[in-house]
């Protein structure tokens, strides 16, 4: 396996299925059984989740809702979604832990780094809730800065398409896909891989990131195994 200890980043939407909202159980099944796969061979797995299948900040604050308090709600939306996942993963028998940036003692613990890295010595897979903890803050930079904290080799960002393009794949059918790509080539290109704030975080750290086709069966595997499929971003 080219990796030891992995951050996956899935979004809220991911859970989605086939739905138009919500939490799609089979689609957790699937997620489950592919993380299954991988950490049977030793690998230390780590996620964050997002919550926009149920509700974002964002949306709420463009539509006159106080922004700070959107943000909160966001918070609790990617503390459900871990809750759905950990269920789905220890249906699928993966001994988890779900760690969360707010208090919420009675359904989580709360993150702390020198315990949540000692779950992943011990092969339980950390699921990170909550964000950051604070508003104004994306899940992507919650998963940069959780990869960092826990020292993990890369960041995996499951998504729908199959790695970065120089347009969007499903407008545009003349787009042309990257299969590497280096940090200062997409800030120059203007390509959306995550906001700059989590973008920038993980460049300064010099961690890779790697965007693949999360919804194709075996592909985890492959991205770890160090096949050449989605796009690895690098210094």
């Amino acid at each position: 396996m080219k990796y030891k200890r992995i951050l996956l980043k899935l979004s809220g939407e991911a859970l989605m299925g086939e739905r138009q909202y919500g939490i799609d159980p089979n689609r957790l099944a699937e997620y489950a059984e592919d993380i299954k796969t991988i950490t049977s061979k030793g690998i230390e797995v780590a996620i964050v989740i997002g919550g926009g299948n149920i509700f974002r900040g964002v949306a709420g604050a463009s539509k006159g809702m106080d922004r700070v308090q959107g943000d909160h709600m966001g918070m609790l939306a990617t503390v459900i979604n871990g809750l759905a996942l950990q269920g789905a993963l220890e249906d699928a028998e993966i001994p988890t832990r779900l760690q969360t940036a707010i208090k919420i003692n009675e359904v989580a613990e709360p993150f702390i780094r020198r315990k949540a890295m000692r779950h992943l010595e011990k092969g339980r897979v950390v699921i990170f809730g909550g964000g950051t903890g604070n508003p104004y803050f994306t899940t992507d930079s919650a998963a940069v800065l959780r990869a960092i904290e826990i020292e993990a080799d890369v960041i995996l960002k499951g998504t729908r398409v199959d790695g970065i393009y120089n347009a969007d794949p499903e407008k545009d059918t003349s787009a042309v896909k990257f299969n590497s790509i280096s940090f200062d080539d997409v800030l120059r290109k203007g390509l959306k891989v995550m906001d700059t704030t989590a973008f920038t975080l993980s460049q300064e750290n010099k961690l890779p990131i790697i965007v693949f086709d999360m919804n194709k069966k075996g592909n985890l595997l492959k991205v770890i195994s160090g096949e050449n499929i989605g796009t690895v971003v690098n210094v």
